[in-house]
C-alpha cells in the first residue's frame, strides 16, 4: 500500500511539473514576431502619432523618423527605464546592450529603429526636448 502511495505522489509531481513547464513557455521566436511602431517628427512641429498601445512581453520595433528641417532630440526616459532594449539600428549599424538611453538627437533627416520589449505596465511619455509645451509629446500605454 505504501508503494502505491509513493507511486501516486511521483505521478502527481510529474504531471504538475509538465503542466507548469508547458504553461510558461512562449510560442515561437519572440524576435521574429516584431510589431512596428512608427513615429514621425517634422520641422513644422507635427508629431504623429501621439499614442502607442503596447503589451508587456511583446517585441516592438519603434521607428523614429525626422525630416531634418529642425534639430530635434526625442526623449522617453520613463519608457527606457521600463523596457528591455535588444538593439538600436542607425543606417544599418546595430548597437547592442544599450539600455541606458537618454535621448536620440536628429541633426539632419534620418531614421532610427529601437527594438524593445516592455517589462512593466504603465503610461510613459515620449517628447521632443524643448518642444513638449508646443505639442510634441505622446504616450506609451503599456498593459
Amino acid at each position: 500500500m505504501k508503494i502505491l502511495y509513493i507511486m501516486y505522489q511521483i505521478l502527481l509531481i510529474f504531471l504538475l511539473s509538465v503542466f507548469i513547464n508547458t504553461s510558461v513557455l512562449g510560442k515561437g521566436n519572440l524576435a521574429t514576431q516584431t510589431t512596428k511602431l512608427e513615429l514621425e517628427m517634422k520641422g513644422d512641429l507635427s508629431f504623429n502619432p501621439k499614442e502607442f498601445n503596447l503589451e508587456t512581453g511583446k517585441y516592438y520595433k519603434w521607428i523614429i523618423k525626422s525630416d531634418g528641417i529642425e534639430e530635434m532630440m526625442i526623449q522617453a526616459p520613463d519608457i527606457f527605464r521600463n523596457v528591455w532594449v535588444s538593439q538600436i539600428v542607425i543606417n544599418d549599424i546595430e548597437i547592442h546592450g544599450s539600455n541606458l538611453i537618454y535621448g536620440i538627437e536628429f541633426d539632419d533627416e534620418g531614421e532610427v529603429a529601437i527594438f524593445l520589449v516592455p517589462i512593466r505596465p504603465g503610461k510613459f511619455e515620449y517628447y521632443v526636448k524643448g518642444y513638449k509645451e508646443r505639442g510634441m509629446v505622446g504616450t506609451f500605454n503599456v498593459e
